[in-house]
């Protein structure tokens, strides 16, 4: 058995309600529910309500019933749990914001290999003093709304929570203990004690390497893959988003870029990060509201 799942401001069931075989079940009401649909007939339905969604900036998506609320959280970091690209927001500090952005953008598009395009552009900030970092902490990195949210529902309802990040462990460490996440893995700017060394320690964590994360979680907690949720915005996260899909857990795109929302099961384009506990099942009820 499936659901399509419906979020977005004024969402009302009584559009979709021809779709379904039994009644909307509501999870916030005038905000997101639940249709039931059967597994024959799920893929129909799921474009048929896509088709009455357009317009309406409602997300809609198939979700199935059997091990929706996950035991595993792997999200990204860089335009998911927080606002900004964090390595942009240091070169803006360089002065380098538009040139190193337009690479990151390409990166994220997957038009250009990440791990090559993340070594050019952390080289470009070679001899950035290490205040930068606080500096861009302190007045450019937010969390997403729904991110505390997320994570505190989630673990009080027994799940792991991972941050994973092509970025950088200096600002991983830090949104991870903001946002209320159990662990955190990202890449390790290179420095001299007083400036950036323009290098990225190794070992190298990149597009497979969210994917190693995921895999080892799962194995380490005991886990099955459908218990897994990923989530992310860029090409960098296909790995482990595919990975969660084919394994039969659960990939989702977060105003993500083209090349992850054709490749994710489930897209959240409208919403904040409380989405992610919708899709899961939660009913606002459940959900443990931000400090």
């Amino acid at each position: 058995m499936f659901v399509l799942n419906v979020i977005g401001k004024g969402a009302a069931w009584e559009q979709f309600a021809k779709l379904g075989l039994e009644p909307a079940v509501l999870l916030s009401p005038g905000h997101a529910f639940d249709l039931p649909v059967t597994g024959e007939n799920a893929e129909a339905m799921l474009a048929q309500a896509r088709l009455l969604a357009e317009n309406l900036k409602l997300d809609v998506n198939l979700v199935a019933i059997a091990h929706r609320r996950k035991k595993l959280l792997v999200a990204d970091m860089d335009s998911t749990i927080i606002a900004v690209e964090c390595l942009d927001e240091l070169a803006d500090m360089a002065g380098l914001k538009p040139k190193i952005a337009v690479l990151t953008e390409k990166a994220m598009k997957g038009e250009i290999e990440f791990e090559a395009g993340l070594r050019e552009r952390v080289g470009l900030l070679k001899g950035l003093p290490l205040s930068a970092l606080e500096k861009t902490w302190s007045e450019r990195v937010r969390l997403n709304p729904g991110a505390k949210s997320l994570t505190a529902t989630m673990r009080a309802h027994g799940a792991h929570t991972i941050l994973v990040s092509g970025g950088f462990h200096y600002f991983t460490r830090r949104v991870a203990r903001a946002a209320g996440f159990d662990e955190e893995h990202g890449n390790h700017l290179g420095d001299d004690g007083e400036r950036l060394t323009g290098e990225i320690g190794e070992p190298f964590l990149g597009r497979e390497g969210k994917w190693e994360v995921l895999k080892e979680a799962v194995i380490r907690r005991k886990l099955d893959f459908a218990e897994a949720l990923a989530v992310g915005d860029g090409a960098n996260d296909l790995s482990m988003i595919a990975h969660a899909d084919k394994m039969g857990g659960l990939g989702v795109a977060y105003h993500a870029r083209p090349i992850l929302r054709q490749a994710a099961n489930a897209v959240i384009a409208h919403n904040d990060l409380t989405a992610l506990l919708y899709l899961q099942g939660y009913k606002d009820s459940e959900i443990t509201p931000a400090d």
